[in-house]
């Protein structure tokens, strides 16, 4: 469900293309559905091209972070709008925006810890969160923090992943082994990781032998978990190790994208300038009109 998702402003994986082309579609849209005020748009790229899914005469509820974000007070100026106030009389311009807001949803999973945490077409998510930053990985990390969950910056990851995400997650994988992470994986996630020469500690599956992942997660022995669902319906269910997460407070990520920033965010913690302290008022007067 899009309530559930996590989103980054400025985006940082769309195309100028592709950004164009939803610039426009949303333009031809709003004008054709004579819209006055807010309107909520969702899209989809695959194979970059870009797909509606769906477009709605309305606020979502997105709009107060993007007001942060961009320093626009998009709520008062969609009712002028709607009160007869024309765009040009507004003043509103593209904007450069010199840093990132992330938006990360809040969900009810600690207070129900035998319900599988993979997100699905129902909303689950009970809130949300931002995190505002120069730099993305920062930003990410700052979220995931105002959610409660604090990534560790070192120690053990255990990762097992589906067979279509064993490619993607090389990458990651690697990242991890960068920043100190000693890498523990499952029997199919391990052999990728040695094809691609990544060095990685062998543990078992419930009930493949003992000790097994969910007796190291019970122990205290891992630190962050990566573990996407099965992609089939005959493979086995690993929804044990995604509960025992929970109920052990230990970070755990279900899709590849989620592994990706976090590798980012990990990795650009050690960097320089971040950690540094900004008041809202300093990120906004950095926004300049684009040229």
């Amino acid at each position: 469900h899009s309530g559930d998702s996590a989103c980054i402003l400025p985006s940082k994986h769309i195309s100028e293309k592709n950004l164009n082309t939803i610039k426009e579609y949303t333009r031809k849209i709003a004008v054709e559905m004579n819209v006055r005020g807010l309107m909520n748009m969702q899209y989809a790229i695959e194979d970059d091209k870009v797909y509606v899914i769906e477009a709605n005469p309305r606020a979502s509820r997105t709009v107060p972070l993007v007001s942060k974000v961009c320093n626009i007070q998009m709520a008062q100026a969609a009712t002028s709008l709607m009160l007869g106030a024309s765009l040009e009389s507004l003043g509103l311009k593209h904007r450069v925006i010199p840093h990132y807001g992330v938006k990360e949803a809040v969900f009810p999973f600690s207070k129900f810890p035998e319900v599988d945490p993979v997100l699905g077409p129902e909303m689950r998510s009970t809130g949300e969160v931002l995190g505002l930053s120069h730099f993305y990985g920062e930003a990410f990390m700052k979220a995931q923090e105002a959610t409660q969950t604090k990534f560790p910056l070192s120690g053990r990851v255990l990762i097992s992943v589906s067979n279509k995400d064993k490619e993607e997650m090389i990458e990651v994988a690697r990242d991890l082994l960068n920043c100190g992470f000693k890498i523990l994986a499952t029997k199919g996630t391990q052999k990728a990781l040695t094809d691609a020469g990544i060095l990685s500690e062998f543990v078992y599956k419930l009930g493949e032998a003992r000790p097994d992942v969910n007796d190291l997660i019970v122990n205290g022995k891992v630190d962050l978990i990566i573990n996407t669902p099965k992609d089939s319906e005959n493979a086995p269910d690993d929804s044990y190790l995604r509960k025992a997460a929970i109920k052990k407070k230990v970070p755990y990520i279900t899709t590849i994208a989620a592994a990706k920033a976090a590798a980012s965010g990990i990795r650009s913690m050690n960097m320089p300038g971040c950690g540094n302290i900004r008041s809202l008022q300093e990120l906004h007067a950095e926004i300049t009109d684009k040229e």
